[in-house]
């Protein structure tokens, strides 16, 4: 991953749906480490009924009040963000895959309560905050307003702080001499191949007491109801999707598995959180019908960035083949034809050494 020297892109975050809770603006208090229990089942509206065309209609008037609302966060967040396009990601990296990095970061933030951030950091600790994999830097922009005096670096991102830190290969050793105080990781399904190891840089480039969070999906398509099946094409994409990921060493569902790589690394006070986010709005509840159709929306206008180059470069597929496929999953997710949805993890630790670990550490660092 790298950064680009070339004056940045506004970008603007897609607002909040009209009536949605305000955004926590500053960190939440200290917690006791728990580890929360799964989200309950989802209950399906029976008298939500659509079609291609309403759900169309549905998605053109969301959209809009995305475009044009006033953007449900504090004013102090902004709505002006810098995109940066010129990095190694391994999916699109134009215009409108920013716009739909942008629309995943308003439904994340949304799905765990409005925040950016769970770990139980305090707003005079933090001097020193690392995004990996920062994207269109969207989260790095707002925690600057959140922590105005921390230096916030983000790689894969145009200078947007007082400084910047590139990591070119974030799963190789990071620099021994740059440590953190806080160090956040999300949406990296897809991107990694060794998590072990990379959750171990994060660990080694904490400043001891300091804290990481890790946000993340499992890309498996989910179904408490068992609505959907091996008759769906959805069903079919998905495997296929996550089958290409094992081909080429990605792994695609590190979600569920965030909490042994984070013990395994030496992080202390960890706690796992575990949120359900429905692929259409097909949910009952409010929230989660809101949280469906926003990821209808980044799913499908990502789904042809997802699957192209993957499915013809490593299954040897054409473009019609994939684009044939892409119509069908487009018509199944429009028409409610299953209720699935996909499973979001959010795992924080600490860095807590004591002082002969610190040591230790020390003297094997000066052996290297």
């Amino acid at each position: 991953m790298g950064a680009s020297g070339e004056p940045p892109a506004n970008h603007r975050t897609p607002p909040s749906s009209p009536g949605a809770a305000p955004a926590v603006t500053s960190p939440p208090a200290p917690v006791t480490p728990v580890v929360s229990t799964g989200p309950a089942q989802l209950e399906v509206d029976d008298a939500s009924s659509d079609n291609a065309s309403t759900i169309d209609d549905r998605i053109s008037s969301y959209t809009a009040s995305l475009s044009s609302s006033v953007v449900d966060y504090p004013e102090e967040y902004g709505r002006r963000y810098h995109a940066y396009r010129a990095g190694s990601y391994q999916f699109p990296n134009d215009e409108t895959e920013m716009d739909r990095l942008d629309m995943n970061h308003s439904l994340m933030v949304r799905t765990i309560g409005n925040r950016l951030f769970l770990a139980p950091i305090e707003e005079e600790k933090p001097h020193r905050i690392l995004d990996v994999g920062t994207g269109t830097g969207i989260w790095a922009v707002e925690m600057g307003d959140l922590f105005p005096n921390a230096e916030i670096i983000g790689n894969d991102l145009s200078a947007i702080q007082p400084g910047w830190f590139e990591i070119d290969d974030v799963e190789s050793p990071w620099f021994e001499d740059v440590k953190y105080d806080f160090i956040f990781s999300r949406y990296m399904a897809g991107s990694l191949s060794d998590w072990p190891k990379y959750v171990g840089n994060v660990y080694k480039g904490l400043n001891n007491g300091g804290w990481a969070e890790f946000q993340d999906y499992s890309l498996l398509f989910d179904s408490d109801d068992g609505t959907l099946t091996d008759k769906h094409d959805s069903d079919r994409w998905h495997r296929l999707f996550c089958e290409i990921c094992e081909k080429i060493d990605r792994e695609h569902s590190p979600g569920p598995k965030l909490e042994r790589w984070v013990h395994g690394a030496g992080f202390k006070n960890i706690v796992h959180h575990h949120y359900k986010i429905p692929i259409g709005p097909w949910a009952k509840d409010e929230h989660y019908k809101d949280l469906g159709m926003l990821n209808l929306i980044q799913m499908l206008d990502g789904l042809e960035g997802f699957s192209l180059k993957l499915f013809c470069g490593v299954l040897g597929w054409t473009r019609e083949e994939v684009l044939v496929l892409l119509a069908n999953v487009r018509k199944e997710m429009k028409t409610n034809a299953y209720h699935a949805h996909l499973n979001f993890h959010v795992v924080y630790g600490q860095k807590v050494e004591e002082e002969g670990e610190q040591q230790e550490q020390g003297q094997e660092q000066e052996q290297e």
